[in-house]
């Protein structure tokens, strides 16, 4: 099992991999820009005139679309090495980040929260954290595959809800990495429930995980019209709908 994004679905359809995505837990991508507080940067549109850092990824995923649509330029791009220090001595940058994670520590480190700008509210519309697996598994094990994605679902569902589960799930997280805290993971948790990260767009009738047809058709062709990705893809073979869609964390 492959947890990844929209962009890896069309690099196995690219490469003929024999791979596919069957499942989306995250409706809207978390990545995030960044402005300093107070700075007025306030809607992509604000992106013009500043300093801008984000990685080489970046830059050739979300950027092209966010250059096209906003009228943005390469020269303000700067190379982002995933450390706070160029952007906290510039007022005027706005750097890149996950949701969940770089506004916290920015925050902590200003003492004020940061301005936050979901790069999904663009319009960029690609699935975060899918799971991708062979072609051959789904068709051979697909009670298997069904019950691990039923799991995996049942899961976040139970985990954003907070109680017992989350508590537990915590801990774990706790071990495995010391150095997040409990303000930290309620941090993350409350920002995915307050942006919609999981439960919007496809979710909010299918369930967690849910996916659709013109979701990644629509997707696919705002790629290729930034040049992001080739013409002439057949979409339908990126994902299957068959493990989806079963209504799981609505209620």
């Amino acid at each position: 099992m492959i947890m990844s994004n929209s962009f890896e679905a069309f690099t196995y359809l690219r490469e003929e991999a024999p791979f596919f995505t069957i499942a989306a837990v995250f409706q809207k991508d978390p990545q995030v820009l960044i402005g300093h507080p107070g700075s007025g940067f306030t809607s992509f549109d604000k992106l013009k005139g500043r300093t801008l850092l984000i990685s080489n990824g970046a830059r050739v995923t979300y950027w092209p679309y966010l250059r096209k649509k906003y009228s943005l330029s390469d020269s303000q791009v700067r190379p982002y090495n995933f450390n706070m220090a160029p952007f906290l001595a510039d007022p005027n940058a706005v750097q890149q980040g996950f949701l969940s994670s770089e506004p916290y520590s920015i925050a902590q480190a200003l003492g004020k929260e940061p301005e936050v700008m979901l790069i999904a509210d663009a319009g960029f519309s690609a699935y975060q954290t899918t799971i991708a697996i062979s072609r051959k598994l789904a068709t051979d094990r697909k009670e298997l595959v069904q019950r691990f994605v039923d799991a995996s679902l049942e899961g976040w569902a139970q985990y954003l809800k907070g109680g017992p589960a989350t508590q537990a799930a915590n801990a774990l997280i706790k071990q495995a990495n010391p150095e997040q805290t409990d303000e930290r993971i309620a941090y993350a948790i409350k920002v995915l429930n307050g942006r919609g990260i999981v439960m919007s767009g496809d979710a909010l009738s299918g369930g967690i995980g849910a996916m659709s047809d013109a979701r990644w058709q629509g997707f696919y062709d705002s790629m290729v019209d930034v040049d992001v990705l080739p013409k002439g893809l057949k979409v339908r073979d990126a994902y299957t709908l068959d493990f989806v869609n079963k209504g799981i964390g609505r209620n």
